[in-house]
């Protein structure tokens, strides 16, 4: 037709469809959501490692909440902390996963040695070790807690970030931190004697 522009043809000599106009708009830049990844991935990355225990289900984890994100940008629509929004998607991404039952136990001790790294070097020879049993012991804890447990000690949030993030009332929030505390302590005690 004249005044229209004509789109490209493949070899194939079909023509190639140009996007619709409503996916053009509802896909976020690459920029915006590099800007995402480089802001919250290291965050996201250790909040999922420690829910699933598992690298590759981490990564894979991560890349669907991206890819969600790439396809459903209006769901950071009004979003007022980022962080918080993006851990809270994590989290349950993480949660649907572990109810599939793909994760849950899959090489255990090559995760704890691994997760080992995740925290501060020591010049105690003790510390390996008690490195490696305290994240034996933080893949005991109930997902629900050890949630909890990791944005508070490894995010440093709040009871209230907490709770907002992951859904919950900050005494529920709260009382999950304590709870995983106690079983850390109980976990742990036995081993903190020893090496005292």
């Amino acid at each position: 037709m004249p005044g229209q522009r004509a789109w490209p043809v493949q070899s194939s000599g079909r023509q190639i469809r140009r996007p619709r106009a409503s996916f053009l708009k509802r896909m976020p830049s690459s920029l915006e959501l590099a800007r995402l990844y480089d802001d919250h991935a290291q965050a996201l990355f250790g909040l999922l490692l420690n829910l699933t225990r598992n690298e590759a289900d981490t990564r894979d984890v991560l890349q669907e909440l991206f890819v969600k994100l790439a396809r459903q940008p209006e769901r950071l629509n009004g979003v007022r902390d980022e962080r918080a929004f993006l851990l809270r998607l994590a989290h349950n991404a993480a949660i649907d996963r572990l109810r599939r039952g793909a994760t849950r136990e899959r090489n255990y001790e090559q995760l704890a040695a691994e997760s080992a790294s995740a925290f501060a070097p020591a010049h105690d020879p003790d510390e390996p070790g008690f490195r490696l049993a305290l994240a034996a012991a933080l893949g005991e804890l109930p997902a629900d807690q050890r949630a909890v447990v990791h944005l508070k000690l490894w995010e440093g949030l709040t009871f209230e970030s907490i709770a907002e993030t992951l859904c919950l009332s900050p005494n529920t929030a709260a009382s999950r931190y304590r709870y995983g505390l106690d079983k850390l302590r109980a976990r742990l005690r036995p081993l903190y004697d020893e090496i005292k």
